[in-house]
């Protein structure tokens, strides 16, 4: 992993699939952040900046995210022609895990069983309620609301990755509450 550029990333949107009848090219992103390990910085995207995230993602050594080749990149889609999940080296962790685990075991989890209770800090609910929030008032206050929780989605993800590359293997609790444990090849 030395050398590479890997650029974690996540996204919200404007809406949900429920109000777009699950067609994820009308979500609309509200931001994007990345972190890269080649420059060492977090970025932030606001909607008119969506060619400069692209273009990041598409000069990465490597892509991780959790859920992003299924739900970020299909948003970003309606914004570029390039086909992103086969122009970017991928690492989707959370569809890596659902292949070895046979469920789709959310970030959250992850990041609590593996980094010692450490987990998310709201949900994407909460990040449409701010973009609502927003729009209404032109107030910047719920934007930078979306951007910090967006910003520590992508440090938990690029944490639970580091976990899992050092360690070979994540914890998550199962539904009763118990540790397991899950061996990852992200080396």
């Amino acid at each position: 992993m030395a050398g590479k550029n890997i650029v974690y990333f996540d996204l919200e949107t404007q809406r949900s699939l429920t109000d777009v009848g699950r067609a994820k090219d009308k979500l609309g992103m509200s931001v994007g952040v990345t972190y890269s390990t080649g420059d060492g910085e977090y970025r932030i995207y606001g909607e008119n900046e969506v060619d400069a995230l692209i273009d990041q993602l598409l000069k990465a050594d490597l892509v991780v995210g959790w859920n992003h080749v299924e739900f970020d990149y299909p948003v970003l889609q309606a914004y570029t022609i390039v086909d992103l999940p086969s122009q970017t080296v991928n690492l989707d962790m959370m569809l890596d895990l659902q292949e070895t685990l046979g469920f789709r075991l959310k970030l959250d989890s992850a990041a609590k069983g593996s980094l010692g209770g450490e987990g998310k800090t709201a949900d994407g609910l909460d990040a449409l309620k701010w973009w609502q929030q927003h729009k209404k008032t032109g107030d910047l206050e719920p934007l930078m609301k979306i951007a910090e929780y967006c910003a520590y989605d992508v440090k938990v993800t690029k944490c639970v990755h580091e976990y899992g590359v050092e360690h070979g293997r994540l914890k998550y609790p199962d539904r009763a509450g118990h540790l397991q444990e899950v061996v990852v090849s992200w080396a």
